[in-house]
Order: C-alpha cells, then structure tokens, then sequence
C-alpha cells in the first residue's frame, strides 16, 4: 500500500475542476480527482513514463470539464478506473462489479473524513472480481458476519503487468511550483511565473525535438496583465485554468535552464515594507536595478492597468517611495 498526501495545489484543482465540470456531488467528484492524482503519483514514480497515459490530465490540471472517457487511465493497454471512497464496503467485489465492469482494473483509494491522506489499497482485475462475485453466489453457506473479502493485489504486482524495464523511484527534481517567479539563466532576463509543472511523463516539443525531463510552463507578467482578471489575485493552484480559459500565452523552458528570480517584483505587484510593525499595502509602480519604486495605499491592478500606473500616479500626485528590492516583500494573500 503507498501513502499520497495532497498538497493545497491538489486539493485546490481538485475542487475547482469538479465546480467547473459541474457535478452534482462536489464532495464525490473533488475526492474522486484527489485519487486519480494519486494514481498519477504512483505511476509517475514506478511505471515507465512511456507506458502509461492519465486520461483526465489536462481536465484535472487546468481545472476544465473533462472529455469523455470510460476510464481514467491505460496502463501496459490495459483500461483502469480508479475508485475512491471513505467507506471500505465500496470496495467489497460485488459493489465494485456493479459500480464498474467495463474497465479491465480498477484501483482502490481509501481517503480519510478531512482528505488529508490517501491509501492506494491495491488493485484487482475485473474478471477477477466477477469470478469472486459468482463463486460466493454459488457457495453453500453465508459469508462470515464479520469478516468480508477484498479481492486486491498489492500495488507494485501493478508493474509485473508489463515489460521488465520499470524504473524505479523516478521521483522529479523539478525544484519549481505555481506561482513561482522565475527566469532564464542569463543576464538581463524577465522575470516570469511560473503556471504549470510539468512532469517527465508529458510529451513535449522544445525547438522541434522531444523535451527530455521535467518541463515549466512560464507566463510573462505583461501577458498576464492583459487578462480580464487581476491575476496576482488568483490561487498559483488555478493560475494554469486562468491561462488556458483567456489564451494566454505560455513559454516551456527545461528546469535547469530556470532559476528563482534574483529580483522577483514587476510593476503591479502587491507588497509591503518589511521593516514596518503594522505595514500598510503598496503598489510596485516601477523597478529599476536594485531599487523598487511603490505606492502606499495605491491602486489595484484592476483598477489602473500595471502599464499606466507610474503615469497616474503622477498626474493623481501620489508620492511615490523607492526602496531596495530586499526591504520589500510580497503581501500576503487573504
């Protein structure tokens, strides 16, 4: 059995994918996803990466309705659903057969009451399940009162299912997350977001060859800054749903050729003295060099476009501060 423990990332597209798609049960839908990213997790980390497709990735990630499909993922060619449930009698075989009988495996994931934590139990073929489901109808007596069967196979008989060339521990290195201000390794870079991490198992073009490891997705504030919203407002976990719905244009960089910004404050940025017991909230207006020019109590991005605020604060005859870039700091979002 493994252990996958969501992050605020998870947990945030999991629930926002379910209120996008609009699903009748929210709760059930949002666990459901928090298994399928489970599932992910393992596979990533012990199947080969090119044997192995997540149906749903692009739904679950960029938090859109999904496209139809049976089933949640295709492994070594087979079709596996993943159940998730509280209650362990969901995942008694007879239950299982009636929920689901179309799929070749279904893979079962026990979540705790506060969805903190998830076991992948193990999985079972379905012929496997019917067989069990038939024998026990047939079988002369009762089963025992207080002790019912579930037919599962430990998760790592998973790999035997394929070619004898899994990798294990295939963990990613990519140091960046959502939200993350990056930018390129070279003098005089911009300074980017990142939206989307994508992991090794994502089939990517880079210069028309494939990309070979982990690949970010970066949008460029400017960009961002074009958008209906005000950007700087929304969760990193859904930032990927906000490009993807206002096309915005995204650039995909290998993590090794990324670094964490040196100077991570644009123009439209959110931030407060440092040094300040009781900070009042500031607007950055201009970055130049080391030093960050703001405006305290200044307008919201999405009230004067980041592009004009230098010009209107000064035709408004705001004073405008200029400060080290490291006597400043981000605000905290509510």
């Amino acid at each position: 059995m493994y252990q996958f423990t969501p992050d605020e990332i998870d947990r945030e597209r999991a629930n926002y994918q379910a209120v996008k798609q609009g699903a009748d049960d929210i709760d059930a839908k949002r666990i459901g996803n928090l298994g399928e990213i489970a599932f992910e997790q393992f596979c990533r980390e012990y199947l080969p990466a090119e044997m192995w497709e997540w149906e749903n990735e692009d739904a679950i990630r960029r938090c859109n309705p999904e496209s139809f499909s049976g089933h949640d993922f295709e492994v070594f060619g087979y079709e596996i659903d993943v159940k998730t449930s509280r209650d362990v009698s969901a995942f008694l075989p007879e239950t299982l057969v009636e929920n689901d009988s179309e799929d070749d495996i279904v893979v079962m994931v026990w979540h705790r009451d506060n969805e903190d934590s998830l076991i992948m139990l193990g999985w079972e073929h379905v012929e496997t399940l019917q067989s069990k489901v038939e024998t026990e109808a047939q079988f002369s007596g009762n089963s025992p009162a207080k002790l019912e069967h579930l037919a599962t196979r430990p998760m790592n008989d998973l790999q035997d299912l394929g070619p004898n060339t899994a990798n294990m521990n295939q963990t990613p290195t990519n140091p960046f997350q959502p939200g993350d201000r990056v930018e390129k390794r070279e003098n005089d870079a911009s300074v980017g977001v990142v939206v989307e991490v994508l992991p090794p198992e994502t089939k990517v073009e880079l210069y028309g060859q494939e990309l070979d490891g982990e690949g970010v997705r970066v949008a460029f504030p400017s960009s961002l800054d074009e958008g209906p919203g005000d950007w700087r407002d929304i969760s990193p976990a859904l930032l990927s749903s906000y490009c993807d719905d206002q096309n915005i244009s995204l650039y995909t960089y290998k993590h090794e050729n990324l670094q964490f910004a040196e100077h991570p404050f644009v123009v439209g940025d959110y931030v407060i003295k440092s040094s300040h017991d009781d900070p009042n909230p500031a607007v950055v207006v201009d970055v130049a060099g080391d030093d960050v020019s703001i405006v305290y109590e200044g307008p919201r991005g999405d009230e004067v476009a980041p592009a004009n605020l230098e010009a209107h604060c000064h035709e408004a005859a705001l004073s405008i501060y200029s400060y080290a870039h490291d006597e400043v700091a981000f605000l905290a979002s509510e």
